[in-house]
């Protein structure tokens, strides 16, 4: 089930990614910022580890439930031999050693419950119990055909009622964290994605600024030639050729390093060339900020984190309180017994068997033990109070100031693009007008330096807003955009 699931996704993200295919070259696959983050979610490294842990808190869920279960149990020695030479009271008090050579057999079939709210443990139970004397050469039976009795702690600080309390909460953290970790690799794959953009434009334009200079120097050779150019300007243009070779060869460096970071990343083959789409399809809108905090508590793992560290705090003082003092457990049962000298003869006319048992411990001299306990469980729950009262306001306030950026980004994305826009037709402008001899080298690096400033601004504009809008998903596990809650399915589980 596992491999079809995979196979599927892989099929869906090839057909995703055929319509660019079909624009680059035989040997180059351009990827998109969704292609990017699929992949990332799908097949990398850091999604295996999120849904293992995933799996690791759903089989502790269902254990925990299963513990609340009735437990059926058999147990016994089978055998159980002793030959052995063994003091044996008289009884007259007199102590003689006797040897004893035997042959036990014994076996216990109870069906158990707990009662959370209460820590009661009751059960309901049958056994049975064979003694061979080799040294008398006789066998007898004895057992209890069938008895129920119960366990209860009084003044005892009961696990399982703080359990009943804490665990789902832990279960339901575990789901939340699930899907903000997945959020979190998009969020990290969208870097390497910008990272990768920043360096593959900085090579494109590097590229492009060669082989203008190219085209210059052989133009300012014509004009050495004529004596149209001095030999100071001649050298300046050969020197920013010279220049440009270097900044390529420079970008050509960092976008090995940063093809090799995103294909690791993203669990992608080596040896596979891919060139990446500027991701433009961007949806302009404005998130309401009161809006956005509702979702962040309903979706995110800290609403139950701080309930869990709440309760976690009172069953701590709870557990101080109940350890300090008396305690008691009353244990009681009713059953048949009887012995015989074979199996059959234990089921008839059977004896009645009854328990009543109060044990009590009662501390008198502790020195201050038990009341420095209390205190300190107090001072920890107080501490508790506090710290889940900060990081409660903390993390509303990092949702809203999050709305507020992302609101912010709008003109800044238009005017960054307007700029871009202009920079490229002044440059070519510029570029003309030096062929031409109407303006210097100087003027040209101006217009260039200005080329490539606009162009960085406009990538990282792009780069900031999908970075904001990840951050806002994670912050809130709500998708803005189609208005919808965040879910992830994890495929090791649906086996």
């Amino acid at each position: 089930m596992k491999i079809f699931f995979i196979l599927f996704l892989i099929l869906d993200f090839l057909v995703g990614l055929n319509a660019v295919w079909s624009q680059g070259s035989e040997d180059t696959i351009l990827l998109s910022l969704r292609n990017v983050i699929d992949l990332a979610i799908h097949q990398s490294s850091s999604v295996k580890y999120v849904q293992n842990r995933n799996v690791n808190y759903f089989w502790r869920w269902k254990n925990f439930q299963a513990s609340f279960r009735p437990q059926l149990t058999l147990t016994g020695d089978l055998p159980d031999y002793r030959h052995s030479t063994s003091p044996i009271t008289q009884p007259d008090g007199s102590i003689e050693f006797k040897q004893i050579s035997q042959l036990n057999a014994s076996a216990n079939l109870a069906l158990s419950q707990v009662i959370p709210y209460t820590g009661t443990s009751i059960y309901a139970a049958t056994s049975m119990y064979r003694v061979q004397d080799f040294n008398k050469n006789t066998i007898g039976f004895s057992g209890n055909p069938f008895y129920i009795g119960f366990v209860q702690p009084i003044f005892a600080y009961n696990y399982m009622k703080w359990a009943k309390k804490t665990e789902p909460l832990v279960y339901e953290e575990a789901e939340k964290q699930f899907v903000e970790s997945i959020e979190r690799i998009s969020f990290y794959a969208t870097s390497r994605f910008f990272r990768y953009l920043r360096i593959q434009t900085d090579f494109n334009l590097a590229e492009s600024n060669l082989n203008n200079g190219k085209d210059n120097l052989k133009i300012a050779e014509v004009k050495k030639e004529l004596g149209q150019i001095s030999e100071n300007d001649f050298s300046r243009i050969k020197l920013s050729v010279l220049n440009a070779q270097k900044a390529l060869n420079k970008a050509r460096m960092n976008l090995k390093n940063a093809d090799f970071e995103l294909k690791s990343y993203i669990g992608m083959d080596q040896n596979i060339k891919i060139s990446l789409l500027i991701p433009l399809d961007m949806t302009l809108f404005n998130i309401d900020s009161k809006e956005a905090l509702i979702m962040a508590l309903n979706n995110r793992k800290e609403a139950p984190e701080f309930q869990r560290r709440l309760v976690e705090a009172d069953r701590d003082l709870v557990q101080a309180k109940r350890s300090s003092g008396m305690s008691a457990t009353l244990r009681g049962s009713y059953g048949l017994s009887n012995t015989a000298d074979n199996i059959p003869g234990i089921y008839e006319s059977t004896e009645k068997q009854r328990l009543l048992r109060l044990s009590l411990a009662i501390p008198i001299l502790d020195w201050g033990r038990s009341a420095s306990r209390i205190k300190l469980a107090e001072s920890r729950r107080d501490l508790v109070l506090y710290d889940v009262e900060q990081d409660r306001s903390d993390f509303e306030r990092e949702v809203v100031v999050q709305v507020e950026q992302f609101n912010l980004l709008q003109d800044q994305i238009i005017t960054s693009k307007e700029a871009d826009l202009v920079a490229e037709n002044g440059y070519q402008i510029s570029l003309k007008k030096f062929q031409n001899g109407e303006i210097t080298i100087t003027d040209l690096n101006i217009s260039l330096s200005e080329r490539e400033s606009a162009k960085r601004d406009y990538i990282y504009s792009i780069e900031t807003y999908w970075e904001s809008l990840l951050t806002l998903r994670i912050l809130t596990l709500y998708d803005f955009e189609t208005r919808q809650k965040i879910e992830y399915v994890n495929p090791m589980l649906q086996e």
